[in-house]
């Protein structure tokens, strides 16, 4: 069912500062940004093989990120899985018992159907999966 990791999620209080550790320290190079209005979060894109780094500021108080940093602080927010039909693997995943949070597809960030598994059924990951049509 999963192709290999699409990105790694980092939550991040200020997107501008995080920039200049994975730009400037790592060598990372900014791909983009892109808001995600439904989702309350921008999102910069930093490629880095045949995966890639997304850093989340939320635009919100009140949104899914700003309430991670509130409880967790910065840091991973969730490991993306990439599949080849997202319905098909939504499917898979309900029949062996994990609770989905999505039990359909939702607009992601870069143009992906997403949808997340709860991280109570994925010994507390949490696990998004991944769908792009560009590939």
């Amino acid at each position: 069912m999963v192709k290999k990791i699409d990105h790694i999620g980092i939550a991040v209080k200020n997107l501008e500062d995080s920039l200049k550790f994975y730009q400037d320290t790592l060598g990372l190079e900014l791909a983009g940004v892109e808001v995600v209005e439904e989702q309350k979060v921008r999102v910069a894109f930093l490629p880095i093989g045949d995966t890639e780094v997304e850093l989340l500021e939320s635009t919100d108080p009140e949104g899914p990120i700003a309430k991670f940093i509130e409880k967790k602080g910065e840091g991973i927010q969730h490991i993306a899985y990439k599949v080849e039909n997202i319905e098909e693997a939504i499917k898979e995943m309900e029949e062996k018992g994990v609770r989905m949070i999505d039990k359909t597809p939702r607009y992601g960030a870069g143009g992906a159907k997403i949808a997340f598994c709860h991280p109570k059924s994925t010994k507390g990951v949490l696990v998004e999966l991944c769908q792009r049509d560009d590939d």
